[in-house]
């Protein structure tokens, strides 16, 4: 605990002190300026980000952030006011600069406005907890920096520096503390905030740990751009039923453009950031991060249940569904997230005619618009046409707990 080591370093220096004849003039001075560097620097990596301030920020929104300082309760105590802690919006390249500085250097200028930026750093007499919690800050404007090549707004990160000066007690030594929060990708319109989320999920899932900030690498590894959309995909729908073997490969022919390899080859290969979210895919008007993106909304809000039953094979390509549907008997369907358009889901069912041939039939794509006016189990109920979803599960059975009562009578 970070109380001990102070309490550790307090003990040391003084057992220096009452040995200062013995070390003499010119070793005494040298030892307490040691002590007090080692001090400086046990105290501020004690001042930490309790609560992030959101990673994609609109201005003209409230938003709440909280820092603590470990050594608050210990070292503060006798401080006759509460010391301020204030927070200001920094570019890249200030972060960068404070970072290589060992955060010695204070922040000239801040890149943003921020209202309610100014918060006391108090002890809950309850928790014991030193804290500056910020509930009600605005970002009121963000001064936009130069950006390189085609880089984007919603590819701009920035953070907010979170800072104060302290006197501690009883050493009586000023320092000046310093903190940042996460990167925050700051947007203006609400249309931004798709690909502003995927700059924020890069940033996050492949970025190093002790890194100068905020780098990232601009490919990864395909297996762990799998683990990173499961994980994602599991935490927005709320679900434990993650993707499968057989979606990663769908997605792997997707983002790759390639569907002549086989999954092992997708297993050697690198994705890039370009790949995720700056190139539109063939024939469409949307980056693949957008359309995954749409799927994860429309199941969060309309599907989650029937995710989690399993009853949608989701990501399939339209190709294979026929190859699948085709051998099937009549009426035989699965579901399927739309290719052609952004958070959509279709119904393909197999039809055969008199002389035996089949037909494989897509309905147009649902939207959450269209699920939320009338449910995907009542519509799949509605569809006379449909009789066993994929391999042989009568419809009653598989979509039975899903239908809704009919409201009878006059309504």
């Amino acid at each position: 605990r970070c109380e001990n080591l102070v309490e550790v370093y307090f003990q040391l220096q003084q057992q220096v002190m009452a040995a200062s004849t013995e070390l003499g003039p010119e070793l005494l001075p040298r030892l307490l300026e040691r002590f007090n560097e080692v001090l400086s620097s046990l105290v501020k990596s004690s001042f930490l980000v309790e609560k992030q301030p959101p990673q994609v920020l609109k201005t003209q929104t409230k938003f709440q952030a909280s820092v603590r300082f470990l050594l608050g309760p210990r070292l503060l105590k006798a401080a006759p006011k509460p010391y301020v802690v204030r927070a200001d919006m920094v570019t890249e390249k200030q972060a960068r600069e404070l970072e290589l500085s060992n955060y010695s250097n204070t922040l000239s200028e801040s890149t943003g406005e921020i209202l309610h930026n100014t918060v006391a750093l108090e002890t809950n007499p309850t928790s014991g907890n030193c804290c500056a919690n910020f509930k009600n800050v605005l970002l009121k404007k963000i001064k936009r920096c130069e950006r390189k090549g085609s880089e984007s707004v919603t590819e701009e990160k920035c953070a907010v520096l979170f800072s104060t000066n302290v006197t501690l007690t009883p050493s009586n030594i000023s320092i000046h503390l310093q903190v940042l929060s996460l990167p925050i990708v700051v947007i203006v319109h609400g249309n931004q905030d798709n690909n502003a989320k995927a700059t924020v999920l890069w940033d996050n899932a492949f970025s190093d740990i002790d890194r100068v900030p905020f780098v990232v690498a601009e490919r990864v590894p395909w297996d762990k751009m799998c683990d990173t959309l499961n994980l994602k995909f599991m935490a927005e729908v709320q679900t434990t039923k993650g993707l499968l073997k057989e979606h990663y490969f769908f997605l792997a022919q997707k983002i790759f453009n390639d569907h002549s390899a086989s999954p092992e080859d997708f297993q050697s290969r690198h994705v890039s950031w370009a790949q995720f979210n700056k190139e539109i895919l063939p024939g469409r008007g949307f980056t693949f991060w957008q359309w995954f993106d749409g799927v994860l909304d429309l199941t969060k809000r309309c599907l989650k249940s029937y995710w989690s039953d399993r009853l949608i094979m989701g990501f399939i390509s339209k190709q294979y569904v026929c190859k699948l549907l085709s051998m099937q008997p009549d009426g035989t369907f699965l579901l399927r997230f739309s290719d052609s358009e952004i958070g959509g889901v279709t119904i393909a069912y197999v039809m055969r005619g008199k002389d035996g041939s089949s037909q494989v039939e897509n309905i147009q794509p649902f939207s959450a618009k269209d699920l939320s006016i009338r449910s995907l189990g009542d519509r799949i109920r509605d569809l006379g046409q449909l009789r066993n979803l994929y391999p042989n599960i009568p419809k009653d059975q598989a979509f039975g707990s899903h239908y809704n009562k009919e409201q009878t009578g006059k309504d």
